[in-house]
């Protein structure tokens, strides 16, 4: 009596179908959760980055800086308020308009978004919602 032992080319095909089925799920259903995290990841790093531009503005008896590298530099004994300027979710450094004014908080922190070309629809800022 002869044994066969191991498995047919059918039972091979249908467990690698069955495989492939699984992973388009995964894919569909976490596809979209990159891009999403991306934007909430690009708001929440605006928020510190505004937040430091504050504590910059408190110590500097209310004058705003220039440009972001102010909040990474020590100047005067006065701390550094970022560690590092990191880039954002799509590789593209935020962008900085300052204050129109010394003495005034009207700044803008933002990022160009996943295009990186800035001024159009999929900037995010603070306030832009999410895709």
């Amino acid at each position: 009596m002869k044994s066969n032992s191991g498995f047919t080319l059918i039972e091979l095909i249908l467990v690698t179908v069955i495989i492939g089925i699984l992973a388009g799920m995964v894919v569909v259903t976490f596809g979209g959760r990159v891009q999403e995290s991306q934007f909430r990841a690009a708001k929440g790093d605006i928020a510190s980055l505004s937040g430091a531009i504050d504590l910059y503005a408190l110590d500097h008896n209310d004058v705003y800086p220039t440009g972001l590298d102010a909040l990474t530099a020590e100047v005067n004994g006065k701390r550094n308020y970022v560690k590092e300027l990191r880039d954002d979710p799509w590789g593209n450094p935020y962008l900085y308009k300052p204050a129109t004014s010394a003495l005034k908080a009207d700044y803008q922190v933002w990022s160009s978004g996943p295009d990186g070309i800035p001024g159009n629809e999929d900037d995010v800022t603070s306030t832009s919602k999410l895709e």
